[in-house]
């Protein structure tokens, strides 16, 4: 019934990387088919002994998994078939573990099924981590061996039924190299997460209610010691003391927790009260984010903070003193250590910034210098395209809202403006590279992505104040935005579309039913359109009732702020796009707005793209969006 093995995975033997194409005239507007273009690498993760990187590559508009000496020479492709690549790590120098993803139906409803699966680095052959009774999430590796040996555990189902044992995961043992397994822990009944220390002692189980709505924590010291409840947690606003890394005494971890002013920081954690240490790391005015472990697991290297663009603070002095090397070899744009080997001699880093796709290079710490491994636009190159930085403003009610703001290089006066609302909507922007602002930038748009209200990465307070106000004070933060830009001089308040995906694409949607009169035109991909169909949707899992009380706080009247309950009241052309393999948000989301708007005779635009899903995974895919979206402006907002 569950199919998704390890065969299917595909390897091909190819020869070296393709040189970039000659770099476009500086001057002129570029091709979306630039914009349009894969990245070249994404997610370089260096072998242990620094020989080899692994990384996802982009050859002819689709993604491969690429395996390929840091020196050049012929390199392995794995392909997943329709399946999705999600993740892959170096267990040690000679293999691999990648973890794959489709969705399939079973017993009539679709199903996102999961799987791990093990890669020799040399020949790219797949081999099957879990055992043939696998059922629904199968990709949970919850330890690698650091001794160089190829073992790692893994917790996975075995049932679908949720009245069966086997519905709780148990954790093997595997070895790669030689196929050998051993169970570790059966399952347990309410048990869905399990967690080991750097040693291969599972310390720490997650128990959750069907419901979803309260968790437990399981916690033991030892590998003799019997696992016991040591914190519980109900509902949402209730949450459970996790630690973030276990230390070498058994007594200490880590944990990341707010801080007296609701950003998450870094403290120490006594395993036997619970009770919060002494902070270790904090970001004022901001949330940190993960650890970055020391080669043995007991310690952290760095921690991940984004501030205006995400980064990571080292803490170890080596480490330092290489991000310091590094950056003094490189002049105006940012670099950023991504991946090392085991003993550090060797780095794979990203160099780039906020306008410029970059590269990737390989840093020797013997020789000092940098090595080209793959620009990530074969277009663009190394070129700088617009300008981006952060802003602040107020909105209505006082709150300050951060923004990111793109121009476009050059131009000047009050210019056509996009606002751009992230997804999530629990995320936010920073000054990153996003293909979407920069082609609207260089079609001569000035554009703004607002982190409204309920963005995360600025203290629990402020994501706090998005609940119950999705498409109500969300809404107006993302409208104050271009009262800014316009009191600043930087945008023409008469011309303005909206432009998002996913959340974005559902505030699109309701910036054109509720506040047409400020906008020329919307654009939504993948947008949202009927809330109360989303609570529905996930109705049909497991854990759907904190899912659902989760939603129904950010929106306690579902039907008010939906809105395809509306289509009278929409009074621009909208342009709605979506992928039919979209496994994120279906759909039948954007196909119900378009009938109903269509049958309310208004000017609306619906394209389904047939192999698309939610993240633009094939170039094809983001080209038709692409050109779409300029023919669009052009008739609506034009620059």
């Amino acid at each position: 019934m569950l199919r998704l093995r390890a065969s299917a995975l595909a390897v091909v033997m190819l020869g070296g990387t393709a040189s970039s194409q000659t770099a476009p005239d500086p001057r002129a507007p570029l091709p979306a088919e630039a914009f349009a273009e894969l990245p070249k690498v994404e997610q370089p993760q260096i072998s242990p002994d620094g020989t080899r990187f692994a990384a996802k590559i982009a050859i002819n508009g689709k993604q491969y998994l690429a395996i390929m000496p840091v020196d050049g020479g012929s390199r392995t492709l794995v392909a997943a078939g329709e399946a999705d690549l999600n993740w892959w790590r170096w267990v040690n120098d000679a293999w691999l573990i990648v973890g794959i993803g489709d969705e399939q139906n079973v017993e009539g409803r679709p199903w996102y099924i999961s799987r791990a699966i093990g890669v020799e680095a040399t020949t790219g052959k797949p081999q099957p981590i879990v055992n043939r009774m696998a059922a629904q999430d199968a990709d949970d590796v919850i330890w690698m061996a650091r001794d160089g040996s190829a073992r790692v555990m893994i917790a996975y189902q075995t049932s679908i039924y949720s009245e069966e044992a086997g519905f709780w995961p148990r954790v093997d043992e595997v070895d790669l190299a030689t196929g050998k397994r051993k169970q570790v822990q059966g399952p347990r009944i309410g048990v869905l997460s399990w967690y080991a220390d750097p040693q291969g002692v599972l310390r720490m189980g997650i128990g959750i209610s069907e419901d979803g709505r309260s968790r437990r924590l399981l916690y033991r010291d030892t590998a003799e010691a019997p696992f016991r409840t040591i914190d519980r947690a109900k509902g949402s606003e209730s949450r459970l003391t996790v630690p973030a890394m276990f230390l070498r005494d058994k007594r200490k971890a880590l944990i990341i927790d707010d801080d007296e002013g609701g950003y998450s920081a870094l403290y120490e954690l006594d395993l036997t009260t619970l009770e919060r240490g002494k902070q270790l790391i904090a970001s004022k005015g901001y949330d940190i984010g993960g650890l970055v472990p020391t080669e043995d697991g007991f310690g952290y290297l760095g921690v991940s903070i984004e501030e205006d663009r995400p980064e990571v603070r080292w803490t170890d002095a080596e480490m330092s003193a290489m991000q310091t090397r590094v950056s003094a070899l490189v002049k105006g744009a940012q670099v950023e250590i991504a991946s090392l080997s085991k003993d550090r001699s060797v780095a794979i880093l990203r160099i780039g910034g906020a306008d410029a796709p970059g590269a990737w290079y390989l840093y020797r710490l013997s020789e000092n210098a940098l090595t080209l491994l793959a620009e990530n636009n074969g277009v663009m190159g190394m070129r700088r395209l617009h300008p981006v930085r952060t802003i602040r403003y107020k909105a209505r009610d006082g709150l300050e809202i951060p923004a990111v703001m793109t121009l476009p290089r050059g131009r000047r006066g009050k210019l056509p403006l996009i606002v751009m609302p992230h997804g999530g909507p629990f995320a936010r922007d920073s000054e990153t590279w996003d293909w979407w602002p920069q082609f609207l930038a260089d079609r001569g748009y000035a554009v703004i992505q607002p982190n409204y209200r309920g963005s995360s990465g600025f203290g629990t307070p402020f994501t706090k104040k998005g609940e119950g106000q999705w498409g109500l004070a969300m809404q107006d933060d993302l409208n104050d935005a271009v009262q800014a830009l316009a009191d600043l001089g930087i945008a023409d308040s008469t011309r303005v579309c909206m432009v998002g995906g996913s959340y974005g694409g559902y505030a699109a949607m309701r910036a054109a039913q509720r506040d047409g009169a400020k906008y020329r035109c919307a654009v939504s991909y993948a947008g949202v359109s009927d809330l109360g169909r989303m609570v529905a949707h996930q109705r049909n899992f497991l854990f759907s009732g904190s899912g659902t009380d989760w939603l129904k706080k950010q929106a306690p009247d579902l039907r008010s702020v939906s809105p395809v309950n509306y289509p009278e009241q929409v009074s621009i052309p909208l342009l709605l796009m979506h992928g039919e393999k979209d496994r994120r948000v279906p759909i039948i989301q954007s196909r119900v707005m378009a009938q109903k708007l269509k049958a309310a005779g208004k000017d609306v635009t619906f394209i389904a793209q047939k192999e698309a899903d939610h993240f633009f995974s094939r170039a094809e895919d983001r080209l038709e969006f692409l050109k779409a979206l300029e023919a669009f402006l052009a008739k609506h907002n034009p620059a």
